[in-house]
């Protein structure tokens, strides 16, 4: 059945990492000094990957559209970060954490790259505490944990509600000593908009300053890319703005293979669209669904307040359908539940598309312990509020104040209201068990590939991704490819496959430009994006899909033909940028839907209408779709699948069960 190779190594499924780390060709310290390696993005997976290449000797340049590789939207992660160290003694193990990850994924990931992660799960740990990074601790000084989604043990790592800041800032840091001693030449305000192949391998990349609008030639003898997902596709997504896939488009158009576009995570708890004006939305952290309730009123259509409806007037409806993991359900479990509850017509709010996440029995019960710490074993209810607020306040006080800023309400004394949306993609470019993807040469770390997840992450598993990638896979397997480039020597820019390649680019800038239409890219942007939520969303259907293909390819005709971008191409020009990134959001739309199409069946955050449960719950059929859909790019915007077959020797698939 399989078409495409993903070169797992033979034996046992425990043994893999630790013997192919014992046996792969090696790079010698002097012939590092002459490799020269290309890193796109900055986030974790990416800075991570730079700062250890060039503390490993190589020669690296790192290149990131934003002004500073602090701001890469890693830094929005919030939650934590997983790891199976089993500091709370709970049972959990490398195994578990494997188990939990391919369960989560609802049995669509490859067993040998998801147990190499929970294998390398521990040592990030290490390696962020020797960085300085600032763990949350217990009160004896130990690291603490906390539960997230789709586990019943505490294994996720946090820094209170800002995780990926302080991981990045570690990342960070190791970058930038690397810059300083002039191992890594940092690009920052440049976009990669080619990548360059010579004799089928990935050789360099073009790359537009976006202060000046030039446009460089950039020479490596591979290019690894991590460049984040591509959930702003969507328009409306808890993604950064700048967030975007034009880096792993170009590489697909390129002959990278892309895999399971259609897997897109919808996070259960955003804080609700308000109104047509917005652009982006903000995530509240899966680590409030440890100590939040969430449930909505068992009246249809209550307009009382919150504080107005007494308890036994309240369905908490993860608790009633799923007594085993409760609100800690995985995400695209728990974000169907709330659009079942709330299309059935209980939704809360001006809107009625929200439920409440309620905090206030957790902060009792908190309350209570910290009252008999001080010897008070017969608190009242407003003592025991008092002091259980302090406590929450330590745990998620930012995000609680985001909150507040955002909607006005304060979180502290009334519930939050929270709704599904777009936060994260499984999908991304197919790489193998090396993380090169179908390209010679061409890596894929992070986000932007497709490799771990299946068709759902469990949360806090992304940072542990992006970090594993950067740290201690790709500075292994991408010797593997370069001990065979040390005769290589630095190829000249002025190559004609660097001048194809600039010509290429040059031109789409141009093209863009010289339209001179009507309607502004944003105009474009969120018509794409409403066509793509509620054709392509969080449930899809066969006629919604093919509806949507053809609206997206009359979409793409138009957009070429009356998108109107002000300005030239050789200067400062955001909405320059913005064009060329919706331009590749809109072939990236069609080809999502077409996966969608394509996969008749439901898993994870894919759900198919027509597959589901009597109890609505995804129907996956395994005879007919246990394989990675990695589709090739074909000229004028077509594409052809090809299937890398998943086999499960360690674990045994069963319909996912979370009651």
């Amino acid at each position: 059945m399989s078409d495409i190779n993903s070169n797992i190594p033979e034996g046992e499924l425990t043994s893999k990492w630790t013997k192919y780390k014992s046996s792969v060709p090696l790079v010698n310290p002097s012939n590092k000094r002459t490799i020269e390696v290309i890193i796109v993005g900055s986030g974790l997976a990416g800075a991570s990957a730079a700062a250890t290449l060039a503390e490993m000797g190589y020669k690296v340049k790192c290149f990131c559209f934003q002004d500073s590789p602090r701001r890469a939207h890693s830094i929005a992660a919030q939650g934590g970060i997983n790891a199976a160290k089993n500091y709370q003694n709970d049972g959990d193990s490398v195994y578990r954490l494997f188990y939990d990850t391919i369960k989560g994924g609802d049995y669509r990931a490859r067993e040998a790259n998801v147990h190499r992660l929970a294998e390398v799960s521990a040592n990030i740990i290490d390696q962020c505490v020797a960085q300085g990074v600032p763990l949350a601790r217990e009160y004896g000084g130990l690291l603490d944990n906390r539960s997230f989604g789709g586990t019943q043990v505490q294994r996720t790592f946090y820094a209170a509600g800002q995780t990926g800041q302080q991981l990045l800032l570690g990342a960070y840091s190791a970058l930038e000593r690397q810059i300083g001693m002039g191992k890594v030449e940092m690009y920052t305000r440049h976009e990669m908009l080619e990548v360059v192949k010579i004799d089928g391998k990935a050789r360099g990349i073009i790359a537009r300053n976006l202060i000046t609008g030039e446009i460089e030639r950039h020479f490596g003898h591979a290019v690894v890319l991590g460049t984040g997902g591509y959930g702003n596709v969507f328009y409306l997504s808890t993604n950064a703005m700048g967030s975007n896939v034009t880096a792993a488009w170009k590489a697909h158009k390129q002959g990278a293979y892309f895999a399971n576009p259609c897997y897109t995570q919808i996070h259960p708890t955003c804080i609700p669209v308000s109104g047509d004006h917005q652009s982006k939305l903000t995530l509240m952290s899966e680590s409030l669904r440890n100590d939040g309730r969430i449930w909505v009123p068992k009246k249809k259509d209550d307009n009382r307040k919150a504080s107005e409806i007494p308890e036994d007037e309240r369905d908490y409806y993860l608790e009633r359908r799923y007594p085993a993991f409760g609100n800690l359900v995985p995400r695209d479990v728990a974000s169907r539940a709330a659009k079942e509850r709330c299309d059935a017509g209980y939704g809360v709010g001006a809107s009625k598309l929200a439920v409440y996440l309620d905090f206030k029995a957790n902060t009792e019960r908190y309350g209570k312990i910290e009252a008999a710490k001080a010897g008070n074993h017969n608190p009242d209810k407003e003592t025991c509020m008092r002091l259980g607020t302090a406590v929450i306040k330590e745990k998620y006080g930012n995000l609680f104040d985001m909150y507040a800023q955002i909607t006005g309400e304060n979180p502290y004394e009334t519930p939050m209201r929270i709704y599904p949306a777009v936060h994260y993609t499984m999908g991304g470019l197919w790489v193998d068990y090396n993380l090169m993807t179908s390209v010679p040469g061409l890596y894929c770390t992070g986000e932007a590939n497709f490799s771990d997840h299946g068709a759902n992450r469990l949360g806090a598993s992304a940072l542990m991704q992006g970090l594993a990638d950067g740290y201690f896979v790709l500075p292994y397997t991408i010797g593997a490819y370069l001990s065979k480039e040390i005769s290589v020597k630095a190829i000249p820019t002025d190559h004609p496959a660097f001048v194809e390649a600039e010509e290429r680019a040059v031109g789409i800038l141009n093209t863009l430009i010289n339209i001179k239409g009507t309607k502004s890219v944003d105009h474009f942007h969120k018509r794409l994006g409403h066509i793509m939520w509620e054709k392509c969303g969080m449930a899809r259907n066969e006629k919604g899909l093919k509806e949507a293909i053809e609206e997206i390819r009359a979409l793409r005709a138009e957009f070429w033909s009356d998108v109107r971008v002000p300005g030239t191409a050789d200067e400062l020009n955001t909405e320059l940028e913005k064009a060329g990134r919706v331009a590749d959001f809109i072939e990236l739309g069609e080809l999502m839907c077409i996966d969608a199409l394509n996969r008749n069946e439901s898993c994870g955050g894919h759900f198919r209408e027509e597959y589901q449960t009597e109890e609505g719950e995804a129907l996956r059929d395994d005879e007919n779709y246990s394989y990675v859909a990695a589709w090739e790019f074909k000229e004028g915007v077509n594409f052809e699948l090809h299937k890398e077959e998943l086999k499960f020797e360690n674990i045994k698939v069963a319909q996912r069960s979370y009651k």
